[in-house]
């Protein structure tokens, strides 16, 4: 009987560098799908801070029940009227004064929590409308041919718009919240 020997040499070379071949691309899948959670992610955290201040606001609101029965908070002028707690007593002001500073300090906080973020409230009977871009890629909330509040009816919208992401051409993807409610 004859014996066959069989060659193996340099095979298990190329074993190995097809493993690693394999790896590598199953770790380039495992990186794309990093990125993919990461965006989704941060995604998510823009849409619950947009949450968190529109609750913020209707909170406001009811916490000034003069300033919304006399409706103060339909689309009122952000000014800081200073109407803040100094240690014993809040500086006096009227309930309009209220409204404002409370649009006020709620502004400044969208502006720094979402990012190109902008929110405004208003009566509205057809809340879930708004939101068409200047050429800029934003939205004026002072424009009710973009905001879509039509000042009727008896609830109250908060409407809530940021840059969530870039499309391939650099442009801004705007995303809107909106949340309604009766104080």
């Amino acid at each position: 009987m004859s014996k066959m020997i069989a060659r193996t040499d340099g095979f298990t070379l190329i074993e190995v560098l097809i493993a690693i071949l394999i790896l590598a691309l199953g770790f380039l899948g495992l990186a794309g799908l990093q990125t993919y959670g990461l965006r989704n992610n941060h995604s998510a955290n823009l849409r619950t801070q947009a949450t968190l201040l529109a609750y913020d606001l209707t909170d406001r609101i009811r916490a000034n029940r003069i300033g919304f029965e006399n409706g103060f908070y339909n689309k009122p002028t952000a000014t800081d009227h200073n109407c803040v707690w100094k240690g014993n007593a809040p500086n006096a002001c009227t309930p309009q004064q209220m409204a404002e500073h409370d649009l006020w300090e709620w502004d400044t906080t969208v502006t720094q929590s979402l990012s190109q973020g902008v929110g405004v409230v208003c009566l509205d009977s057809t809340p879930d409308d708004g939101g068409d871009m200047d050429d800029d890629g934003s939205v004026d909330v002072n424009d009710d041919n973009e905001n879509k509040c039509d000042n009727t009816g008896n609830v109250y919208a908060i409407k809530l718009w940021w840059t969530d992401e870039f499309d391939d051409d650099g442009n801004p993807l705007i995303k809107r919240f909106v949340t309604v409610f009766q104080p």
